[in-house]
């Protein structure tokens, strides 16, 4: 074993293995035995890619290259593809975002015929011919997005507005003797982890709905993901008892209890839509995933008897379940485990891994396991994170050197940080830092009241979490004091601008496509986070006072710390101009900046050479600022001021 400081440690996981050997697997659907996938291509530009593996074990793709199987419906996207029982694919394709059909052995063929149009969530009516799903119109430029369910003839291609008026829906669900549609709904300011409305109509022939009413939720009711049992009852996840549990309704009866009462999320934040956490199996049991302390459990459910039965898998994440007959398809995880698209038997519970998203066999010496803590925060109440030790077999530090912290937070805000094996963390631990990646107030798989801790709050409870989760670390002597540095994405980026402008607890930051200025933001953003901000910080222009006050920009003479910047040129979430506001105030003000635009990426990084080159150069930035020299050649960043 060999003695180097924390920092400058050779590690086998590289900038190149986080892209070369590796695909991003998502949105699993199953039919008649076959099976159904997207892939993230890092290496083909970011192109996702509706792969199938059919009844035999034989893989082939449904979308050929170039075809970019991805929707822009809330600009985030969802599941694009829906699967017919013949094995004819209905996709959109990310060119022109109008729904393709695919059919085996032929070539795309388009069905809708609208520009400007943008379809997600899709399901199919055979018997009619029909497919439903979301539309989003960005037809008139002088106007919101205007969103709507429709009902696509699947002969001609013409469409029926089925629900609308609303300001945004999701989840069109049909029941499945085809005589009942069901939806989501909700409107402006709420997001739909704060209240949507449940509603159900009949359906005429035509497959048009009849007397629509509402079954469920609220303004102050979150629901989540409806689906229909094989013998036609609704059910649906509801946080009305302050956690996200599934619950089944019943109209002529007691709505108000769970079907299996848990201190448990079985649902996460919808910024995509078409997420799926549980589905029945033939015989009606529901096989379920939940979250509690940031870790994601498998069970299986008894609707009837409401009994709950831990699967303990060997996993700590799962997403995107499914279910064929009597087996369960899901995306799962574990601490040493990249994710994995997994079959389940639910009678023999035998777990079969059919597409994993590495290629690369990692050496456990070099894997950072993720330990929940939980620390005391502002206002006397405690927040979570997930640790991760610095871990490298063949390396360790000189004697009395304490290791630099990184601490990660997540974008969303309303989202978490979960605990399955995640390359990009250790990327950074296997060189000799520790990461601490905050699951701060606000963020879900801890209960309603713990998300509603942001409410009104963003940029100060957040921001005081990831300080104290840094500080507590620093405390128990696990870290050095005097280097630590925050990164973050999105709204990540954020609380890392304001942690460091506010607090002088981090030596350097990292921002990718970061906000700086809440007040650009709330005029300046697309139509399903336009008015996110009511509820984090408070209704605009009305409290203009607080968006002034928690927006960074407005306070650099605060920020002394060196601070890197990583922007997509086309991002329309959060668009250039607050990245080089704050790059121009930081560079007069002469603190140590570094900004690194990329062309053609949008909010969120997908193509293979920027990805390397993000991580390599916040690698680069710290060495510089912390004074250590990596392992790695790296190619050198322009930094202004230092």
């Amino acid at each position: 074993m060999q003695t180097a400081p924390y920092g400058s440690w050779a590690s086998p996981i590289t900038s190149e293995l986080l892209v070369s050997a590796a695909v991003g697997v998502l949105s699993v659907a199953a039919r008649r035995g076959n099976v159904y996938w997207l892939e993230a291509r890092p290496l083909e530009g970011g192109r996702q890619v509706l792969m199938r593996r059919a009844a035999g074990g034989e893989v082939t793709e449904v979308t050929p290259a170039p075809f970019n199987a991805r929707t822009l419906v809330h600009e985030y996207g969802g599941v694009p593809f829906v699967i017919a029982d013949d094995g004819t694919a209905y996709c959109s394709s990310l060119a022109d975002q109008r729904i393709y059909r695919l059919r085996p052995n032929q070539d795309p063929e388009p069905l809708t015929h609208g520009d400007r149009m943008r379809y997600a969530d899709g399901v199919l009516d055979e018997r009619r011919g029909l497919l439903y799903c979301v539309r989003e119109d960005h037809s008139d430029p002088d106007r919101e997005p205007v969103n709507t369910i429709v009902v696509i003839d699947l002969a001609t291609g013409d469409e029926s507005i089925v629900a609308g008026g609303n300001d945004f829906y999701s989840d069109p669900r049909l029941s499945p003797d085809g005589g009942q549609l069901c939806w989501l709904t909700w409107c402006h300011p709420n997001m739909p982890w704060d209240g949507t409305e449940l509603w159900l109509a009949s359906l005429d022939e035509a497959g048009l709905p009849e007397r629509p009413v509402m079954v469920a939720g609220g303004l102050a009711e979150s629901i989540f993901q409806p689906e229909w049992s094989p013998t036609g009852e609704l059910y649906f996840v509801s946080d009305r008892t302050g956690w996200w549990n599934v619950h089944r309704h019943e109209p002529d009866g007691d709505q108000s209890r769970p079907v299996a009462a848990l201190d448990a999320d079985f649902a996460s934040a919808a910024f995509v839509l078409g997420l799926r956490t549980y589905a029945f199996l033939s015989d009606g049991r529901v096989v379920c995933a939940f979250s509690q302390a940031g870790t994601w459990r498998l069970a299986l459910l008894d609707p009837a008897s409401g009994a709950l039965r831990d699967l303990d898998l060997p996993l700590n994440f799962v997403a995107s379940v499914c279910a064929d007959g009597s087996t369960a398809y899901f995306v799962g995880a574990g601490a040493t485990t990249s994710p994995i698209v997994y079959s389940l038997d639910s009678e023999s519970l035998a777990l079969t891994p059919l597409r994993e998203s590495t290629s690369i066999a990692l050496d456990p010496g070099h894997l950072s396991q993720s330990q929940p803590i939980e620390f005391p925060t502002t206002g006397g109440v405690s927040a979570h994170a997930l640790y991760y030790a610095p871990t490298n077999a063949d390396f360790r530090a000189p004697d009395g050197e304490l290791p630099p912290l990184l601490v990660r937070s997540h974008g969303g805000p309303t989202s978490a940080a979960r605990a399955a094996l995640n390359l990009d963390i250790q990327f950074w631990t296997s060189r000799g830092f520790a990461v601490v990646d905050v699951n701060y107030g606000g963020s879900t798989g801890y209960g309603r009241p713990y998300r509603e801790r942001l409410n009104g709050r963003w940029g100060v409870v957040d921001v005081d979490d990831c300080v104290n989760a840094a500080r507590y670390l620093a405390g128990r002597g696990l870290v050095d004091p005097d280097r630590m540095a925050i990164t973050g994405g999105s709204a990540g980026g954020y609380t890392t601008l304001c942690a460091l402008t506010f607090h002088d607890t981090f030596r350097a930051g990292a921002s990718h496509f970061g906000i700086g200025d809440l007040e650009a933001l709330a005029r300046d953003t697309h139509k399903f986070e336009s008015r996110y901000l009511d509820s984090m910080v408070g209704p605009y222009p009305a409290s203009r006072d607080l968006y002034v006050e928690r927006s960074p920009i407005n306070h650099v003479d605060g920020l002394s710390a060196a601070v890197i910047f990583f922007q997509g040129l086309e991002d329309k979430v959060v668009p250039p101009a607050q990245a080089e506001a704050m790059v121009a105030a930081l560079e007069r003000k002469g603190v140590p900046v570094a900004y690194l635009p990329f062309e053609g990426e949008q909010h969120g990084f997908r193509k293979a050479e920027n990805i390397k080159r993000c991580i390599e150069a916040e690698l680069y930035f710290y060495g510089r600022v912390f004074g250590f020299t990596p392992a790695d050649d790296l190619d050198p960043v322009p930094i202004t001021n230092l």
